[in-house]
């Protein structure tokens, strides 16, 4: 299982685990709701149709019964989180269930599996009641093995009959894909193809999984119980899982304290002047649409998100004599804030961390394509692309922005400039793509720099044992 997990989950992946993680302590949506409850329905009705249409071609205890729901409620509460979902290790009693409990039943027991494991998350308060519908809608991917094996009437374990077990594991995936996708899809309008990728890590658990049920279903031909041999394996991927939800929460946490120090130092900016301040939220929504345009990866974006926030940050070591100055500056009072970009990123290096990695960035947040910038006379492409992204974004607010010397400049002019000088003080890529976002008219609002710091996806955990995803 360890190859289907990064040693490190990306920052859109901690993001994507802490809002799955918040969104449970809540209601369902309208929309949400509605799928939810019809699909539910939906199961229960194919539940009670299944016990009693396709009935029961073997008979099992109460006990058996009892107890294998109880362990499929075990490989339940084993989750792995990833992502907008978490998988678990269900497959290990899902198997030998088809053959140990009269194939009727099982959806009915794999419904019952999975609420019983969240009941322990009602009381912790984890998650709200009402997601209990969705557990049950869930459950239809259960639906899949037990029609295709009631189908081919292969309801004795057996080697022989795997070119039928691998259509069941087929249809077990191809009917947890339409549900499962179909739900954000009608609810958030979110693309089934976009879930595509982490549903296929599952898939790919589960059919890692699924020999060994079935090796268990086989032996548990001559005992019942056999199944029970699963249980010290389950309980062994609950200590990894239990780790791995450590670490990512340990990550959050962390992710948190930077982008707290990241609004303190906003704020510190915006406390010294408050035009920087305003002129440092217009940067961060521009950069923001920038890097998208310009397709960067998710830590990319995450580290221009910071540097566009501050950019600016070495500018609370200048004299605010200087900073608020309403005449132009003397060589020396310019030589002083030519200054900031260094102390920017001395300042961000000593916090460490994500914050230090970009410091490099915001030290170069005012060098120019020509190599006529400051303060390493960098040129083209020695310049970090984010430097790049920001020295333009910086520049065009800086002139449509008041000053205390002058008036904001009108946006066309502003345009006019930029693309003046694309290929001297500009990378003339990054040029083109901020003036086509202006120009098509496209509302790039300012971030407030307390929603723009919440905004920055979390950071990656610092490492991650393998799982299901």
């Amino acid at each position: 299982m360890g190859a289907l997990f990064r040693a490190d989950p990306d920052a859109q992946e901690g993001r994507l685990i802490a809002e799955m993680r918040e969104r449970r302590r809540h209601r369902l949506g309208a929309r949400d709701w509605q799928f939810s409850f019809f699909a539910a329905g939906a199961f229960v009705l194919f539940a009670i149709l299944s016990a009693i249409f396709i009935g029961s071609y073997r008979s099992a205890s109460p006990l058996v019964i009892v107890t294998i729901v109880a362990a499929y409620a075990v490989a339940a509460t084993v989750e792995f989180e990833v992502g907008v979902g978490s998988a678990v290790p269900t497959e290990l009693v899902l198997v030998p269930m088809l053959f140990l409990v009269p194939l009727g039943l099982v959806p009915a027991c794999v419904a019952a599996g999975l609420l019983l494991a969240d009941v322990p998350r009602y009381w912790r308060h984890e998650a709200h009641p009402e997601r209990a519908v969705q557990l049950v809608m869930s459950a239809w991917y259960a639906a899949g093995p037990v029609i295709v094996l009631a189908a081919f009437g292969a309801t004795q374990p057996t080697l022989a009959h795997w070119p039928i077990y691998a259509l069941a594991l087929v249809a077990q995936f191809a009917i947890d894909f339409v549900v499962s996708t179909s739900r954000p899809w009608y609810a958030f309008g979110t693309p089934p193809l976009s879930q595509l990728s982490q549903m296929v890590s599952a898939w790919a658990v589960d059919s890692a999984l699924a020999p060994i049920g079935l090796f268990v279903a086989i032996v548990a031909v001559d005992n019942s119980y056999a199944y029970l041999a699963c249980v010290p394996l389950i309980l062994l991927l609950a200590v990894f899982a239990r780790e791995r939800q450590i670490r990512i929460s340990n990550a959050l946490e962390l992710g948190a304290a930077y982008r707290g120090t990241a609004l303190l130092l906003g704020d510190m900016i915006e406390a010294d002047d408050q035009g920087t301040g305003a002129h440092s939220r217009d940067v961060v929504s521009l950069v923001v649409e920038v890097s998208k345009r310009m397709n960067l990866d998710e830590r990319s974006r995450r580290h221009a998100e910071f540097a566009a926030l501050l950019h600016d940050v070495g500018k609370v070591r200048v004299p605010k004599e200087i900073i608020n100055k309403p005449g132009p500056l003397s060589h020396v009072e310019w030589l002083v804030i030519k200054q900031h970009t260094v102390w920017g990123e001395e300042m961000l290096k000593a916090v460490g961390g994500i914050l230090g990695e970009i410091g490099s960035i915001v030290r170069s947040c005012h060098e120019r394509w020509d190599g006529g910038g400051y303060p390493d006379g960098l040129a083209g492409e020695q310049i970090p692309l984010i430097a790049r992204i920001v020295l333009a974004c910086d520049t065009f607010s800086a002139m449509t922005t008041d000053r205390s010397y002058r008036k904001a400049r009108p946006t066309a002019e502003a345009i006019a400039e930029l693309k003046r000088n694309a290929g001297t003080q500009f990378d003339p890529a990054v040029t083109e793509v901020l003036v086509a976002i202006i120009e098509e008219g496209e509302e790039v609002r300012p971030i407030p720099l307390r929603a723009a710091a919440a905004s920055i996806p979390a950071l990656p955990a610092a490492s991650a044992v393998a799982g299901q995803s």
